[in-house]
């Protein structure tokens, strides 16, 4: 953990550096809700829906014709239903690395996804921005700009993700170019590629190689896709083709069934946390027919819903208990995982919102999520970032980092016996030399929080977070720098998308 500024300025200046942790290693035990008897019907029920039910692999022959290399018939109305013998499914999922890095464009920032790591990653996909000066609107690639820069700047968020916010004043054909470029030079935090259709995330790809090299790209996880399967049971060629692009080239996939729990999945949780793993882990064995052992990070979105409306809830009980139950079954199958992170219905940065966000990301911290995305800024159920809930969010996330990379220190200096030498009965210990020793690293001291009397709080104008965290992002804009880059590389990026950008007409849908 990097040390606490003495000063607002001199905090945001640290925050341009790189951090002192890239991502978490965590001490903290895994919570584990489940025994195993439990953990065996769970199980049972995943090999069923492989046996019996099965999966279907829709609009793509190519995808079916590598099940069928690989001895597996599609069956069903539309010859495409995918069922095979769980034992075989299994065996294909275990070629995937239970742990593996995604290198950074600058080394100190390679993140390690798998086994005791965590990394958080900003909301991904909204059309929505909200700030408290501009309100909500449709998000701009300025907006997307600003939020990639913040992104880079906060020692508390880990990778860039890709669609902190849709740049809707770029065409839908062209857009993925300028989001690619725009994490690979204004940040040097690993990130994400595009997905949408087949030939996006083929010049993902291909930028990738332009910042890396073929060589490096060749051993080492670059770039990495994220995408949901179509639940219930359906896996479209969105996520064949993305994962035919990808994983080929020994890149990382992130597969994340995204399940409404009673409308995509039963309304029980334990049988749509048993769909959620089936979807994930058959497009795990899939992509393993493509490449034994490419990078594979199984995804978990569950969400709870109101039966009067049919809107998504967050932070409710259902999907608390799906990430504890989900983090027991992904280590089981020895596989990454990723969950949601800081989820709220709310609309705005208020009460519900803390909330929500609260119960959903202490869930996914104490689950054991490798990679965890939404950490910060998800406001109104995925439809818009907010730039205050970014920064408010990536405030709370040091909190967590600490319990999980340090948990109770126990070393002969925390136990303070000098202490007790020092200070006599009933005296105090602010002057004692242990705490002298330590008083900078000992509490977690959030950065949005306002813990003086009230009289401070209303000479310095009565702020309420919000607008402290508005100040604040403003404040780290002010003194962003660009990171580094190798000048012929950059050029070669920026003369990629300005050829492609040439080759495709303006899409807007």
């Amino acid at each position: 953990m990097a040390r606490r500024a003495r000063s607002a300025r001199r905090s945001t200046q640290v925050e341009t550096k790189a951090p002192a942790s890239p991502f978490i290693q965590r001490r903290l035990p895994f919570f584990e809700v489940l025994i195993e008897d439990q953990l065996e019907k769970l199980d049972a029920q995943v090999d069923w829906i492989f046996e019996n039910v099965g999966v279907a692999f829709r609009d793509d022959p190519a995808a079916l014709d590598i099940w069928r290399k690989a001895g597996v018939k599609p069956t069903g109305e539309f010859g495409d239903l995918i069922k095979a013998d769980a034992g075989w499914i299994r065996g294909l999922c275990a070629k995937a690395p239970s742990e593996f890095t995604q290198l950074a464009r600058n080394p100190k920032r390679s993140v390690t996804i798998g086994g005791n790591n965590q990394v958080f990653a900003p909301i991904y996909g909204a059309p929505f921005v909200r700030d408290l000066n501009g309100g909500r609107r449709y998000a701009t690639f300025d907006d997307f700009e600003k939020l990639v820069k913040l992104t880079y700047m906060h020692p508390n968020l880990h990778h860039g993700g890709l669609v902190i916010a849709e740049p809707t004043d770029i065409p839908v054909s062209k857009r993925h170019l300028d989001m690619v470029l725009a994490h690979m030079t204004l940040s040097d935090k690993p990130h994400l590629g595009a997905i949408t259709e087949m030939s996006r995330a083929q010049d993902s790809v291909d930028m990738a190689e332009i910042i890396h090299g073929s060589e490096v790209m060749r051993d080492n996880c670059v770039i990495m896709g994220n995408v949901n399967t179509n639940s219930p049971l359906l896996v479209d060629k969105v996520v064949t083709e993305a994962a035919r692009v990808y994983s080929s080239r020994g890149q990382g996939m992130i597969v994340a069934p995204f399940i409404l729990t009673g409308a995509m999945g039963p309304v029980s949780t334990a049988a749509s946390i048993a769909q959620a793993m089936a979807e994930a882990m058959m497009v795990c064995a899939f992509i393993q027919l493509i490449r034994p052992g490419a990078p594979f990070v199984m995804g978990n979105f569950l969400s709870s819903m109101s039966l009067k409306s049919g809107a998504p809830t967050f932070g409710m009980p259902e999907p608390v208990m799906s990430n504890y139950v989900i983090g027991q079954l992904a280590r089981r199958a020895g596989l990454p995982l990723r969950c949601g992170g800081s989820l709220t219905a709310s609309k705005i940065e208020d009460a519900q919102a803390a909330y929500e966000s609260a119960d959903s990301m202490h869930s996914t911290m104490l689950a054991g999520s490798n990679f965890t995305l939404h950490s910060a800024g998800w406001l109104e159920g995925g439809l818009c970032t907010g730039f205050e809930k970014l920064i408010m969010d990536a405030d709370r996330l040091g909190s967590y980092q600490k319990v999980l990379s340090q948990g109770l220190d126990c070393s002969d200096d925390a136990f303070a016996r000098d202490a007790y030498d020092e200070v006599a009965p009933g005296g105090h210990f602010l002057g004692s030399s242990h705490t002298m020793r330590n008083y900078q690293t000992a509490f977690y001291e959030p950065k949005l929080s306002d813990s003086e009397n009230v009289e401070s709080w209303e000479e310095a104008g009565s702020k309420d977070m919000r607008s402290r965290a508005y100040d604040r992002w403003n404040q780290m804009l002010e003194h962003y720098e660009a990171p580094p880059i190798e000048m012929a590389r950059k050029e070669a990026l920026e003369a990629f998308v300005t050829r492609r950008k040439e080759d495709l007409p303006d899409a807007w849908y």
